[in-house]
């Protein structure tokens, strides 16, 4: 009993100490695999961080990159602009130090020239003094031979010596005026031809025979012979009253009337027409003729004014500028008709006054009376601009109508628009062909002219003929030519106009000579 009561409590104690170890090795075996657990789990969370720590760590290296790139890039625009200007720089010094170069040469070579100059100064003075010596040797050599020979005192011998010079000075300073004189009077000739030759162009060009002659039919010599009356009483008598030359020759049947004021030879003309037909000639029925044939003419010419001003449509001007106006119907300018002229200029003016948005009315009225000063410009002092001004401002016409009439010819530098508009439309008129009795044909052969003379000359490189003929633009080679051969080129081109071509007014040359500079920046 005692024994299985012990081995009992052996069991038990087996049991206990069995039961305790093997919750004690689980307890181990727990902990050993909680352990493992953790340290998976510090494992796990130290890779986590490895690799967070990587991503972060390659951020930041693509962000360096990045920074790096930009500005590696940006030191590499500075390095480029740096790079610019310093070439900028080089060149400019290279330009600075080239020019520097060439003024350093110019300054040796004038200072050679400057040496040469002094040295031959030196020379020339020098040779001047030893001359002057010389000189003064010999005239004091002179002075003691003239004493020895002629016994003569200093001053007689200086009076004497002076009165020589006098004589030979006297004697070059005649031929000196003389000299002079050819001169001048060449050039007073000139410059009366000239004179003349505008003179006659302010009444008639090259038609002055057409446009200063009215010729009269006679039926027989026998009235012929009534007209110069007894001892050429009649025909004295009649250039007298009206004014006119009359030229009687052996022409059958003709009486030639002769004068520069077509007025007065109109007058003149109708006066001998009507004392044939009336056949009775004698001083008393000329005068008496005249004076109605003059009031005939006058009332036809204020006639003209009137339709004139009618035609161009221009509100009716003074009398007196009425009057003016009819006188040009008589008027010639080049072959062309004043007054027809005008009536021209005021379509031309007024239309392109339109065109401007300007006074097509106030154009008109200055167009009409631009060339005004022709009807009076054989009467009054000055060109017929300033003629014109003078009436037009005495009868009251409008400022822009007195200056387009001062101004038409010149270069019209105002600020008063019609003035330029009557001179482009003077111009229209008087240069289109046909306007001046030349045909379209003619008028194209006179261009193809004027532009082959030209371009006849040496460097000539093109001939332009503008303005109808008026002007001439000739281009030269600026590579082969200088301003001086260019000015004598151009001076040539007129001399061989005017000794080949025949024509109205004048032409004006311009010789252009351009030069051309070329750079090329790097």
């Amino acid at each position: 009993m005692t024994g299985h009561i012990v081995l009992l409590i052996a069991s038990l104690i087996s049991v206990a100490l069995l039961s305790g170890g093997g919750v004690f090795f689980g307890a181990q075996y727990l902990n050993k695999i909680r352990k493992k657990d953790a340290e998976n789990e510090a494992k796990a969370i130290v890779e986590r961080a490895i690799q967070d720590a990587d991503a972060h760590r390659r951020e930041i290296e693509l962000a360096l990159k990045e920074s790096s790139m930009k500005q590696k890039e940006e030191l590499e625009r500075e390095k480029s602009a740096i790079r610019r200007d310093q070439a900028d720089k080089e060149r400019q010094l290279d330009k600075r130090q080239a020019t520097l170069d060439q003024q350093a040469e110019d300054l040796r070579k004038l200072e050679r020239v400057v040496q040469e100059t002094q040295r031959a100064l030196t020379q020339k003075l020098e040779k001047q003094d030893r001359l002057e010596s010389e000189l003064e040797e010999k005239i004091a050599a002179q002075d003691r031979a003239l004493y020895e020979v002629l016994n003569l005192t200093k001053e007689e011998a200086s009076k004497r010596l002076l009165e020589k010079l006098d004589k030979e000075l006297t004697e070059e300073e005649g031929a000196i005026i003389l000299r002079h004189e050819k001169k001048v009077a060449e050039r007073c000739e000139q410059d009366a031809r000239g004179i003349i030759l505008l003179a006659l162009q302010r009444y008639a060009a090259s038609h002055t025979a057409e446009a200063t002659i009215s010729a009269v039919d006679i039926p027989n010599d026998d009235m012929k012979g009534r007209v110069i009356g007894r001892e050429g009483r009649n025909i004295r008598a009649f250039e007298r009253i009206t004014g006119v030359d009359v030229i009687i020759d052996d022409t059958p049947g003709v009486i030639i009337v002769s004068a520069f004021d077509a007025i007065r030879r109109e007058a003149a003309r109708l006066t001998l027409t009507r004392l044939i037909a009336d056949g009775r000639i004698h001083p008393s029925r000329i005068e008496e003729i005249y004076e109605q044939t003059s009031r005939d003419i006058q009332d036809f010419v204020q006639r003209a004014g009137e339709e004139a001003c009618q035609e161009a449509e221009v509100p009716r001007p003074h009398e007196r500028v009425v009057n003016f106006l009819g006188r040009l119907y008589f008027r010639t300018s080049y072959s062309q008709n004043v007054l027809r002229h005008s009536i021209e200029v005021a379509f031309l003016a007024g239309a392109i006054a339109g065109e401007m948005g300007l006074n097509e009315r106030l154009a008109r009225r200055c167009g009409l009376l631009h060339d005004l000063g022709k009807a009076a410009d054989h009467e009054l002092e000055g060109g017929h601009p300033k003629i014109g001004a003078d009436i037009l401002k005495r009868y009251g016409e409008p400022y822009e109508v007195v200056q387009a009439a001062l101004n038409h010819h010149e270069d019209p530098r105002t600020a008063n628009p019609y003035t330029t508009i009557v001179a482009a439309a003077d111009a229209c008129s008087a240069s289109r062909p046909g306007a001046r009795r030349e045909t379209l044909e003619r008028y194209v052969k006179r261009m193809e002219e004027l532009e082959k003379i030209a371009l006849e000359f040496p460097y000539v490189e093109q001939a332009f003929a503008v303005q109808a003929g008026r002007e001439m633009r000739v281009i030269v080679n600026s590579q082969l030519t200088t301003d001086e051969s260019a000015a004598k080129t151009c001076h040539d081109i007129v001399a061989e106009l005017t000794k080949r071509l025949q024509f109205p007014g004048e032409i004006k040359v311009t010789v252009v000579r351009e030069t051309r500079t070329t750079d090329v920046a790097k």
